[in-house]
């Protein structure tokens, strides 16, 4: 009986050492929201348009210096347009965008990109990741490319717009648009800076 228990107890001991130095090795990498950024670019059959939206937190994990997950939000009332001059135009392109057409930023203020799988690849530091885009209170699953330290994490995400319930100008819902037509596919260039 001493014999068993005394078995029990190294086992315990083991596992229990085991667990706390599985724990040490994670690391949570918070983002610095003044210096990281998300920049968009839509397009529409005669031209594009380009912006950023601010991040307001976020953080990667990582284990033995390698990606294992995170998450980040953004502010969706931040965003801006950087392609036009024009200020009454600018200010109308970015009032249809904060409208219920688009992103309705006054009933759903944030996004936000929680991941759920990551794959490493063979270049250094990069990664297929796999994530729940948040927008408009919708979740849909995004997978994209991504190189990532614990300095800085950059991806390129581009998602239907459609399954968000942003179908103005879609050719998918609304015939004889000609060249107002505006694309589903959204890029959205992501840039997330470790706090110092």
């Amino acid at each position: 009986m001493i014999k068993n228990l005394l078995i029990a107890t190294i086992a315990l001991t083991s596992l229990s050492a085991f667990a706390a130095n599985k724990e040490a090795k994670a690391e949570k990498v918070e983002a610095d929201a003044s210096t990281s950024k998300v920049v968009w670019v839509g397009k529409k059959v005669t031209g594009q348009h380009t912006g950023e939206v601010k991040v307001t937190n976020g953080f990667l994990n990582f284990e033995k210096n390698a990606l294992k997950g995170g998450e980040f939000e953004v502010d969706m009332s931040s965003i801006t347009n950087t392609d036009i001059g024009d200020k009454e135009m600018h200010d109308k392109l970015l009032g249809h965008l904060s409208s219920p057409d688009f992103f309705n930023t006054a009933e759903f203020k944030t996004s936000k990109l929680v991941i759920k799988s990551v794959k490493k690849e063979k270049a250094a530091n990069t990664y297929k990741v796999t994530g729940d885009l948040t927008i408009k209170g919708k979740s849909n699953s995004v997978t994209f490319d991504a190189v990532a330290t614990k300095e800085q994490a950059t991806g390129k995400i581009v998602f239907d717009r459609t399954k968000y319930d942003i179908k103005y100008g879609s050719g998918k819902f609304f015939e004889g648009l000609g060249d107002k037509m505006i694309n589903d596919d959204v890029e959205l260039n992501i840039t997330l800076v470790a706090k110092k």
